[in-house]
């Protein structure tokens, strides 16, 4: 099933520009898995060396974020969008 993933304009260069992609998978580990695939200038940004999700990126199912859910193995349905959002640090 088909799942709407908006990227953060950070990552876009990696994608040809675009905003949101449309990709299959029934996890949210899988649909990363598809759009690493398809674009493999993201690898390395969304999920780490050993396969979790990396932790300067927020990761959103509809509006739930996915670490307080099941993680990369949440389950996606159709209709669905997960938003990447660059985690923000610092400050004084």
């Amino acid at each position: 099933m088909a799942v709407e993933v908006r990227l953060p304009t950070l990552l876009r260069t990696h994608t040809d520009g675009a905003g949101s992609l449309q990709v299959n998978g029934a996890t949210v580990g899988e649909v990363f898995a598809e759009v690493v695939e398809a674009h493999p200038g993201l690898k390395g940004q969304l999920v780490d060396d050993a396969g979790s999700l990396h932790k300067f990126v927020n990761v959103y199912l509809n509006d739930d974020d996915i670490r307080y859910l099941d993680g990369l193995d949440t389950k996606v349905g159709e209709n669905d969008v997960i938003s990447i959002l660059p985690a923000v640090a610092g400050g004084s």
